[in-house]
C-alpha cells in the first residue's frame, strides 16, 4: 500500500453495511485500498465502480470481473454510472483530500517539502494549475481564495505581496512562493501557514468544494432505500459541507417547513462521527485530521 495508506479503512467500509450482491461506488480510488476491502466483502454477483481522474491512480487498477475503474471526476458520478446501466447503488464511499502518493511525488507540486512546479492538478488535462493562479489571478481573487479556502486572516496582505513580487519575476515553484512570503512565515508556525496557503491553492485548482457539493446533491437520487453514504474528510471546509448536507439537504440556509412545520431533508445521519484511533494516527500521521460521517436515506 505504498501508493496510499487508506485512512479509517475498516470503519468506512463497515459503514456501507455491504450486501454480497450489492452495487457499490468508491469515488476516490487512489491506491485502491478501500476498493480492495469492499471487493473482499462482495460475492460473485456484487459490483464495484470506482472513480479517479488521476492517471497515476489508474495504474493501480484491480483485475477483477466485478470491478470497473472510471477515469473521471466523481462530480459526474450519476452520468457515468448510467453509461454502465446503473441508476441506483447500495453504497458510496468517498475518501476526500489528497493521496499520500500525490503529496510524495515532488513534481505534482502538492507538498511544501519539495521545490517543484506549483502544479497541484489532480486532473492533468486541466488548464488551471497553481502556477497559473499565482501568476494571473487578481489581488482580490487571490485574497478571497486564501481567506475562504486557507482560512488565513492576513489573506489581503499575502495576496498584495504575491502580486507585487510577480511584477519582477513569475512565481513558478513552491520554494519561490515560500521565499516571496518568507516574512509571514515565523519559524514556529511556518509549516502550518504554508499548509493553509497550499490547501487554498489546491482547492481552487481542483474546484474541490464545488465538486463535493455537486457530488452530494446526487446522492439522494442515487442511493437505494437502505443504501449508505460513507465520507471521510480532512479539513473543516469539507466536513462542514458534508455535515450540513446530511442534516438539512442544503449548503446554506435552513430547509423550508410545510404547513404542519415538517421539513423534508433527503438524508439522515447514521451513528456519530468517527475519528481515527491514537494507534492509527501513530502509524499514519495523515490520519490525524480525518473525520468519517455516515448517512442513509431518510
Amino acid at each position: 500500500m505504498s501508493y496510499h495508506n487508506p485512512v479509517l479503512l475498516k470503519e468506512s467500509v463497515d459503514a456501507l453495511n455491504i450486501k454480497e450482491d450489492g452495487v457499490y461506488v468508491d469515488v476516490t480510488f487512489g491506491g485502491g485500498g478501500h476498493s480492495r476491502e469492499i471487493l473482499s466483502r462482495l460475492g460473485e454477483e456484487g459490483r464495484l465502480f470506482a472513480f479517479d481522474q488521476d492517471p497515476d491512480a489508474q495504474q493501480n487498477k484491480i483485475d477483477d470481473p466485478r470491478f470497473v475503474l472510471i477515469g473521471e471526476n466523481f462530480r459526474f458520478i450519476s452520468r457515468f454510472l448510467r453509461f454502465y446501466g446503473v441508476k441506483k447503488v447500495d453504497g458510496v464511499l468517498a475518501d476526500l483530500g489528497v493521496s499520500s502518493h500525490q503529496f510524495d511525488e515532488a513534481e505534482r507540486g502538492f507538498s511544501t517539502r519539495f521545490d517543484a512546479n506549483l502544479d497541484m492538478r489532480m486532473d492533468q488535462k486541466s488548464d488551471l494549475s497553481g502556477k497559473k493562479i499565482i501568476n494571473t489571478y487578481s489581488e482580490e481573487d487571490l485574497s478571497n481564495m486564501l481567506f475562504l479556502y486557507g482560512e488565513l486572516r492576513n489573506a489581503r496582505t499575502l495576496a498584495k505581496t504575491i502580486v507585487e513580487a510577480r511584477v519582477d519575476k513569475e512565481i513558478n515553484t513552491s520554494f519561490e512562493l515560500k521565499e516571496v512570503l518568507r516574512r509571514f512565515l515565523p519559524k514556529a508556525k511556518e509549516h502550518k501557514i504554508l499548509a493553509q496557503i497550499f490547501q487554498a491553492i489546491r482547492i481552487e485548482v481542483n474546484q474541490e468544494l464545488e465538486v463535493l457539493k455537486e457530488f452530494l446533491q446526487q446522492i439522494p437520487q442515487l442511493l437505494n432505500e437502505d443504501g449508505r453514504l460513507s465520507v471521510i474528510s480532512y479539513h473543516s471546509l469539507e466536513d462542514r459541507l458534508v455535515k450540513r448536507f446530511v442534516r438539512t439537504g442544503l449548503f446554506t440556509g435552513e430547509p423550508e417547513k410545510d404547513f404542519y412545520g415538517n421539513t423534508n431533508e433527503p438524508l439522515k445521519k447514521v451513528g456519530k462521527m468517527i475519528v481515527p484511533t491514537k494507534e492509527e494516527i501513530k502509524e499514519n500521521n495523515r490520519a490525524r485530521s480525518a473525520k468519517l460521517r455516515i448517512a442513509t436515506l431518510k
